[in-house]
């Protein structure tokens, strides 16, 4: 049999401090650090604990060429190697493959780069309600972040003493649209969505506006946002919830034929509860009708920008821009929209069946008609949309 290291791995040192009651009993400072040292390897669904030995195993191993595992256990120990074989960070050619060695081709074959690969696996939640970290910490309010961290940094930046006053600028119509433009964190939970509006936001945010056939079988699409390479890997996956002519289930848009794919029907109160949990029990945001998941099919990006250090930075701003032609094409509406990264990545990815490695979640946005009343606070210090709340 022949073995090789997995394709992505990070090690990480990690101290934390503990009380230590009996160090402090005997005069010490109370205070006890504890270290341990993790692999991170994408391929796998946990980091593990390791030993620096075995750090020193993994460090000489090739990861394209195979070693002979019988000459392993010869140079570093049986016991030592079969353990990096169980857990999953020395994988072996035998057949069938182990579901380690499978995930770990799948991540070979999307062209990651290894930090921003390790970044994205291992910053995924799950069943995370969002704000309790803050809560449980005792600055839920900006006035309690204020009192217990001190002063943020400064608004902006001042660089220099010698500045250059600029024209007034010019004001037309889009301007008002630009000071309309803000997260809603109040809809209306029973309102239901027009189905002409619904088709209208998702064939503007979403939609092809032309297709380029630039080789036979390779069309290109423009979308009325920026991507990069021109290559658009983001798909929108939908929680849809109340929307006029469409059923209550998953969906995933088709951007070149403008249509909705059912993946699953759901009922009222199962899509309620998945669009909770996948907003991390924001329920301002989940009592929209509508929610979409932003998913980046990372092959498609990293098949032009292959084991690139800046093709995940390009993927998400991917989902940015088409984030903020939402909120742009809402507003024109008349409609309030949101997007997020406080998400359970892991909850959407199930349901939607979704490997991450492949197709990633990076954010949740959404839209619908605004509440009557303001319950929740939005950030709206013109008083264009509460001008009688301010």
């Amino acid at each position: 049999m022949r073995v090789r290291r997995c394709a992505v791995l990070v090690f990480e040192p990690r101290e934390s401090l503990r009380l230590d009651l009996e160090g402090l009993l005997a005069g010490g400072d109370g205070i006890a650090a504890e270290r341990g040292l993790y692999a991170l390897a994408a391929h796998l669904d946990e980091e593990i604990p390791i030993t620096p030995q075995q750090v020193g195993i993994l460090a000489g191993m090739p990861v394209e060429a195979w070693s002979s595992l019988a000459e392993l256990h010869e140079r570093y120990g049986a016991s030592l190697v079969d353990g990096l074989l169980e857990r999953g960070l020395l994988l072996s050619d035998q057949e069938p493959p182990t579901a380690a060695a499978r995930r770990d081709q799948r991540l070979r074959d999307t062209h990651w780069a290894a930090l921003s690969a390790t970044q994205h696996y291992f910053s995924r939640w799950s069943q995370v309600r969002s704000g309790e970290d803050a809560q449980r910490a005792g600055y839920d309010r900006f006035s309690e972040m204020v009192d217990k961290l001190g002063a943020p940094p400064a608004v902006t930046a001042r660089k220099s003493a010698h500045a250059i006053a600029l024209p007034p600028p010019l004001r037309n119509s889009f301007d008002e649209l630009l000071q309309r433009r803000a997260t809603c964190r109040n809809f209306d939970a029973s309102a239901e969505m027009d189905g002409n509006t619904f088709s209208t936001l998702l064939h503007r945010v979403f939609g092809a506006q032309a297709v380029v056939e630039v080789l036979p079988g390779n069309p290109v699409l423009k979308r009325n946002s920026p991507s990069g390479g021109g290559l658009h890997p983001t798909e929108a996956y939908l929680i849809v919830k109340r929307v006029a002519g469409v059923a209550c289930g998953l969906y995933h848009y088709q951007p070149l034929r403008h249509e909705l794919e059912l993946l699953q029907p759901l009922d009222a109160a199962a899509a309620d509860d998945l669009a909770l949990r996948s907003v991390a029990a924001q329920r301002y945001f989940a009592d929209a009708p509508v929610l979409i998941a932003l998913v980046s099919r990372f092959a498609r990006s990293f098949w032009k920008y292959r084991n690139h250090a800046k093709a995940y930075r390009v993927v998400t701003l991917d989902a940015g821009h088409l984030s903020q032609t939402l909120y742009l094409a809402a507003t024109e509406q008349g409609l309030g929209a949101f997007v997020t990264a406080a998400i359970n990545e892991k909850e959407i990815e199930q349901a939607f069946g979704l490997d991450g490695l492949d197709e990633g979640v990076l954010a949740v946005c959404g839209f619908g008609r605004r509440a009557a009343e303001r319950v929740t606070s939005e950030f709206d210090p013109l008083g264009k949309i509460w001008p009688d709340k301010e």
